[in-house]
């Protein structure tokens, strides 16, 4: 009996035990449900920024090719002679008057000594012609000449000038031939093209070089029509060819009519140390055309967040001591400079907003504030 009742004492006092923890534990689980629900752990440290006004340039960027500013092209002003000497070649820089080919000119002197002679000839007949008319003058009074052999020396005299001019014409002409057989620049340059063989013969108006005049170089940009109205001659603008070089040039003409495919149009642009920089003609460049500058509301760039397509900032609010929580807010971006972004749309001046992280964020998560 007495062992029994011990047994059942045991049983009681272990279930009151068990029973006892049980409670406990519960309590422990509850608090710290409840605990955890009162304090969420913040997702983030961050540190915060605010919105700055800075002038940012206004610039509008064009591409485009570098051309010649003109050329000139030096042809052949006489037929059925032969090239004897060709003294230039693609790439030499040549001066006004200088002389880069020579046709042969012995059919040319032969011509030259034969319109001579017809012009001695002609001044002596009318030195003979002038006598005459000058010994008539004297006895036309006395009637021993009659006024028809007058008026035949006359005549006569008149078509012994005639014959001079004409003959001194064609000497002229044949001078004038014998000039063009010696081909020369018609202005400083460079020369870009040469179609000029040696033995060559070459007929009138026949390309024999091509010169690129006082070697000026310009670039040809292509902008849009808006981008067109804010540009100006005189405008300054800086050229970049990769790797090559950078040359400043300056607004010399504007397009006055715009491509009907495209609706685009050329600004030309005066490189004058373009080729003292090693730019050739046909290299492809960039340029950027100054506007001045204007203000902006920007931010770093690490605040933003590019998500879908579109560009985010998390903005902090609910402040509680070092925590806050974020709010996701979509920004419209506009121009750039170095690491910051323009903002047109989204946010305020005075909006406090994650410097950093935000890529690691979502809209209404908690954060901790790190103060500078």
């Amino acid at each position: 009996m007495d062992k029994n009742r011990i047994v059942i004492i045991s049983l009681v006092a272990l279930s009151a035990v068990i029973g006892f923890g049980f409670f406990v534990g519960h309590n422990n689980i509850t608090s710290t449900k409840t605990d955890a629900v009162v304090t969420a752990r913040p997702a983030l440290n961050v540190r915060v920024t605010q919105p700055t006004t800075i002038d940012i340039p206004m610039n509008v960027t064009a591409n485009g090719s570098v051309a010649a500013w003109q050329e000139a092209i030096i042809g052949a002003e006489i037929s059925g002679l032969r090239l004897k000497e060709v003294n230039v070649d693609v790439g030499e820089t040549v001066r006004k008057g200088q002389v880069l080919a020579v046709f042969a000119d012995e059919s040319v002197l032969a011509d030259i000594a034969q319109s001579r002679a017809a012009l001695a000839e002609a001044q002596a007949n009318l030195s003979e012609a002038h006598l005459n008319v000058s010994k008539a003058k004297l006895i036309i009074n006395s009637g021993a000449l009659s006024a028809q052999q007058v008026s035949q020396y006359l005549t006569g005299e008149k078509t012994a000038a005639a014959k001079v001019a004409s003959a001194k014409a064609q000497l002229n002409s044949q001078l004038l031939r014998h000039k063009y057989t010696r081909v020369v620049a018609t202005d400083s340059g460079v020369i870009s093209s040469r179609t000029a063989s040696l033995g060559a013969v070459a007929s009138p108006g026949q390309e024999l070089f091509r010169l690129i005049r006082q070697h000026r170089l310009e670039w040809r940009g292509e902008v849009t029509a808006q981008e067109m109205a804010q540009l100006r001659i005189g405008l300054k603008v800086l050229m970049q060819i990769p790797n090559v070089a950078d040359v400043e040039g300056t607004i010399r003409y504007l397009a006055p009519t715009l491509d009907a495919q495209t609706r685009n149009g050329l600004v030309y642009v005066d490189l004058p140390e373009a080729a003292q920089k090693g730019i050739r003609v046909g290299m492809f460049g960039e340029g950027k055309f100054n506007l001045g500058s204007s203000s902006a509301l920007t931010i770093p760039q690490e605040a933003l967040s590019l998500r879908e397509g579109y560009s985010y900032v998390f903005r902090l609010s609910d402040q509680n001591g070092e925590q806050a929580k974020v709010s996701q807010i979509k920004v419209q971006l506009g121009r750039r400079t170095a690491d910051r972004f323009e903002i047109l749309a989204g946010i305020k001046p005075d909006d406090r907003l994650v410097a950093s992280g935000a890529a690691f964020l979502a809209d209404g998560d908690n954060v901790r504030v790190i103060k500078e």
